[in-house]
């Protein structure tokens, strides 16, 4: 799930839900891990071995499986359902034509409480996670969501967004392959030369392990070390950089356990209004 790591933006660890609670308590042990809950995406603790961006998973929704296999998708991107994760809020496969578009970049804004996040997709970097993620965006997936957790660890500076429940554990019903980074420099705080810097102002996809991606994605404001598990598929515009930078001013929001956290909802609650894709005029 890691992407390419160049100034192009990342996407964050994101947060496991629900179960995946009881991990976050122990977030020296986690530290650096983004992760997607069960239903979710989870992010853990930056530490000095662990690095995961999750997504939590929740417990197997009852559903009848049986029936028939889960639908996949027939092209090269091969989206495929997840019965056992029923998506957060009702959306369709993605189209998977058999030529995925791979050439060119494509702007997207997300309209927020706190200001506009422009978003540079590249269909070069990741062309799988582009179509899925402007499919999403047709399909108002992203429009009235939040954006569940902020970090905050020296190593893993990100705002995880893109599930409709909130939990960190919701998605979008089908999941994809990884699209990783192969061109991250290392990062200067590993010594261990595993970790690859995750430049302030990627986007990149948040998951809950390999080929899990969904609809959660992190917007990375500050340098971050990361194992390049995360696709990288865009970038995050002066603007909108400006507008992380007053999110992540408001810290994480206390807890009765914790009354200065580093990883967790952030204190200054965020929407994102509206996701719009703009079309060229030429």
């Amino acid at each position: 799930m890691s992407s390419e790591l160049e100034p192009r933006p990342t996407t964050a660890a994101p947060r496991r839900p629900a179960r995946a609670l009881t991990r976050l308590a122990g977030v020296t042990v986690l530290a650096g891990a983004l992760v997607v809950g069960a239903s979710g995406t989870a992010l853990a603790a930056p530490g000095p071995s662990a690095d995961a961006v999750r997504v939590s998973t929740a417990p197997p929704a009852a559903v009848d499986t049986a029936n028939r296999p889960p639908r996949t998708t027939h092209g090269p991107c091969a989206y495929t359902e997840t019965p056992e994760e029923p998506a957060a809020r009702p959306v369709p496969l993605p189209p998977d034509p058999r030529r995925t578009p791979a050439r060119g970049s494509v702007r997207v804004t997300l309209a927020t409480n706190h200001g506009p996040i422009g978003l540079t997709l590249d269909r070069a970097a990741a062309p799988c996670t582009v179509q899925s993620f402007l499919h999403l965006v047709g399909k108002r997936f992203y429009d009235r969501t939040g954006c569940h957790r902020l970090t905050a660890y020296p190593t893993l500076s990100v705002l995880q967004c893109g599930d409709p429940s909130g939990t960190g554990e919701g998605g979008p019903g089908y999941r994809y392959r990884d699209e990783l980074p192969t061109d991250l420099p290392p990062a200067p705080t590993d010594p261990t030369g595993e970790r690859r810097v995750y430049a302030r102002g990627v986007l990149a996809m948040a998951n809950a392990g390999p080929d899990t991606n969904g609809s959660q994605f992190f917007l990375v404001y500050a340098d971050s070390a990361l194992r390049p598990n995360y696709t990288i598929f865009g970038e995050v515009d002066a603007a909108g950089l400006a507008t992380l930078d007053r999110i992540a001013a408001g810290g994480v929001a206390p807890t009765a356990d914790d009354p200065a956290p580093v990883d967790g909802a952030p204190a200054l609650p965020v929407t994102i209004r509206k996701a719009t894709r703009w079309h060229h005029h030429h």
